[in-house]
């Protein structure tokens, strides 16, 4: 071995993040390799490596016994007491084998097992920056696309984002550059294999951790998420310090956050709601943009009957049903909603202990379309 290859080492050490010490093992398993396999050997050997001169021998290693079974990887007592009477059973004796055409042999060997070990340990280090990363956002540039994948690169790795992972209302084109949410790192045989999503609760989650510093630092909490992804999301916030607007915090001056987090999903429309551990409330407010007017809530199956005004009724259903389908998804509870006038048919409004809390709950809540009005 050249004192140049050593000088490779400590660069590779330096430029590639790959400690020395398994550059160095590395090398040594490839001599020993190169040794059996060139020369026929079964021995049970060890190499040394000077690391200053860039020398190399190589030593069998041998157990002494009583009896000698297998040359090759024993000695007798007799025999290891000629080298040194200090030899007992069950030592080991290292004799020098060093062949004289080791050398060329052996930097062939080496260059490719280092290579390969090189290889390994880049995506070791991969593996584990990422593994850290899952169900985080990251900034990636898209490289290319097909049928099944779009494949996002991420600096030291190529992300995959599958078609189902993709939003429906966009369109993605090579050297475009998107935000996109961590869902898995696998580690295969070829490296590490990363998924991406644009259509995860995580990313919207994500997004708004960027661009509120409140949630960022704690002082406002994102309770639960909904998310159709492309079309329209919901989620519910809520802060212990009762002089912080949880829901004025995430909208910013004029819209400024929200709509920041509204042009990174290509216009998908956000309701951001305050959070309470009370059913009644919380229900009420996932409704939002609709005006509720009584919540009642059957404990046992976790499920409520919200009544709204008439002409509120569709717009608390929402198109095709969604508004309801994000509210039931955000609060976790099944939600039944009625009419003014069909409740009163059926007598379950209005109720003596109903209470008239909505319209200030609701008050508080930030539709998008409504403020774009």
């Amino acid at each position: 071995m050249s004192s140049e290859l050593l000088d490779a080492l400590t660069i590779l050490e330096r430029e590639k993040g790959i400690s020395r010490d398994i550059l160095i093992e590395a090398i040594e398993a490839a001599l020993i390799s190169a040794y059996r396999r060139n020369f026929n050997q079964a021995q049970n050997v060890r190499i040394d490596l000077n690391l200053q001169t860039g020398s190399m021998r190589v030593f069998a290693r041998k157990e002494v016994v009583d009896e000698v079974f297998d040359p090759r990887l024993e000695i007798s007592i007799e025999d290891a007491r000629r080298i040194n009477p200090n030899y007992q059973v069950e030592d080991v004796v290292e004799m020098e084998v060093t062949p004289k055409d080791f050398g060329r042999i052996a930097a062939q060997t080496a260059k490719q097992v280092v290579t390969q070990r090189v290889r390994e340990a880049e995506r070791g280090i991969i593996y584990s920056e990422f593994i850290d990363r899952e169900e985080d956002i990251m900034t990636g540039i898209v490289q290319r696309l097909d049928s099944k994948f779009i494949y996002v690169s991420l600096g030291k790795i190529e992300a995959l984002l599958p078609v189902n992972e993709q939003m429906p209302n966009e369109r993605y084109k090579p050297h475009d550059r998107i935000k996109v949410f961590i869902t898995k790192v696998e580690k295969t045989t070829k490296g590490p294999q990363i998924f991406v999503s644009r259509t995860h609760p995580g990313l919207l989650k994500r997004l708004f951790e960027i661009e509120v510093p409140e949630i960022y630092d704690g002082t406002v909490e994102i309770k639960s998420v909904a998310r159709e992804a492309g079309d329209r999301s919901k989620i519910s916030v809520h802060s212990e310090n009762h002089e912080v607007d949880p829901v004025g915090s995430c909208v910013g001056p004029k819209g400024t956050r929200v709509q920041a987090v509204v042009n990174e999903l290509k216009g998908e429309k956000i309701d951001i709601v305050k959070w309470s551990d009370d059913p009644v409330v919380f229900v009420a407010n996932s409704l939002s943009p609709s005006k509720v007017l009584d919540v009642m809530v059957n404990e046992n199956e976790k499920a409520t009957t919200v009544v709204v005004p008439d002409y509120q009724l569709s717009l608390a259903i929402g198109k095709r049903g969604q508004n309801a389908r994000l509210a039931a998804k955000l609060t976790g509870w099944k939600i039944d909603i009625k009419s003014e006038t069909d409740a009163r048919e059926v007598g379950i409004y209005p109720r003596e202990e109903t209470i008239r809390l909505f319209d200030d709950q609701v008050d508080d809540d930030f539709n998008y379309d409504e403020e774009l009005e």
